[in-house]
């Protein structure tokens, strides 16, 4: 797992809808960007004037800004890099966005068996490393920052709201997470304005509230490998949902004739080296985006039995041979085309 700090290409989910098909007269398209998260973060939303529309828009970036000081392993300043420091041996206190964060990542590790690992940051350094400098990182180094990686050397009392770390050189990292919940909480704060029918994308994850007026869903666009004429292998309308796509396309590192995913398989501290990219489709943000990437360390033999037994939740897994769908993908208030 991991982030990036370069601002990434819409190519992985796009968002299709645009200002021409719109609205009835008492409500009128918006959109915004701003970069946030090491990314650009696409705010569309329906508001009956401007001014509604740009209180809107400061809110939503607003609580992106608060998601990304509480969870950025680049910042040293964050809550989660003083975490890192001060939670040695001893429970401390934190805010309820990382708390939150981090009790769902745990989940996930633990259902997946540490195939999604939000311990691996001291690992993930060293790829972010390696691609700026066009070099596999040192196999010696990979070993020694996999002794210092583990969610089971992470503890929480939901009561008390604390967190412990059992040893020190951790580094937690919130890449295969954040953004997905900084895009639910956005989309949660434009509710709180009653701007209810809105997009928010934070690269590619999305969180999407109610549909456009007159409309099913949204349409959004899944890329991946064996993609149409327009590069995408699936169009979904969705509404009061979220999806995530993890992949190998834009964060990759070549090396001895292999191409190195970004993400890494916390097992082995490599980054993967299969051309699959998965989609997941879920109720929040938050969930979409960790599976995916769970999903896509797993392989699809092994990560297919486990979506498949949450009801909520279904996954699409694309190589260059095909598609595989899980059996809820046209479930869960899509269509699909």
């Amino acid at each position: 797992m991991t982030s990036s700090r370069t601002v990434a290409s819409w190519a992985t989910v796009w968002c299709l809808l645009s200002a021409g098909a719109l609205p009835a007269a008492d409500l009128q398209w918006f959109e915004a960007v701003q970069a946030h998260m090491g990314t650009l973060v696409r705010i569309q939303l329906y508001a009956p004037d401007a001014g509604r529309a740009k209180a809107g828009f400061d809110v939503a970036f607003e609580r992106i800004a608060q998601v990304d000081a509480a969870l950025s392993d680049y910042r040293a300043d964050s809550e989660a890099s003083r975490l890192c420091v001060s939670a040695v041996g001893r429970p401390v206190h934190v805010g309820g966005d990382l708390f939150r964060v981090l009790a769902a990542a745990l989940g996930v590790g633990e259902e997946t068996g540490g195939a999604f690992d939000v311990t691996i940051g001291p690992v993930t350094v060293l790829w972010r490393q390696a691609r700026l400098e066009h070099r596999l990182p040192d196999p010696a180094a990979i070993r020694e920052a996999l002794e210092h990686t583990g969610y089971r050397k992470v503890h929480l009392d939901a009561a008390a709201q604390t967190v412990a770390l059992d040893q020190a050189g951790m580094r937690l990292d919130f890449g295969a997470i954040g953004k997905g919940y900084a895009a639910d909480a956005a989309l949660e704060a434009l509710a709180d304005l009653g701007i209810r029918r809105a997009l928010v994308a934070a690269s590619g994850d999305l969180a999407i509230g109610d549909p456009p007026p007159g409309r099913r869903g949204w349409t959004v666009g899944i890329d991946g490998p064996g993609g149409g004429a327009d590069g995408f292998t699936r169009r979904l309308d969705l509404c009061n949902a979220a999806v995530s796509t993890s992949g190998p396309r834009e964060q990759n590192l070549v090396a001895g004739g292999v191409k190195y995913s970004h993400i890494v398989d916390p097992a082995t501290g490599t980054g993967l080296t299969q051309a699959a990219t998965v989609a997941v489709v879920a109720h929040r943000g938050i969930d979409a985006d960790a599976w995916s990437t769970a999903l896509s360390v797993l392989g699809r033999e092994r990560g297919m039995p486990l979506i498949e037994g949450h009801g909520g939740m279904a996954a699409l897994f694309t190589t260059g041979a095909g598609a595989a769908e899980s059996r809820g993908w046209r479930a869960l208030g899509c269509r699909s085309r």
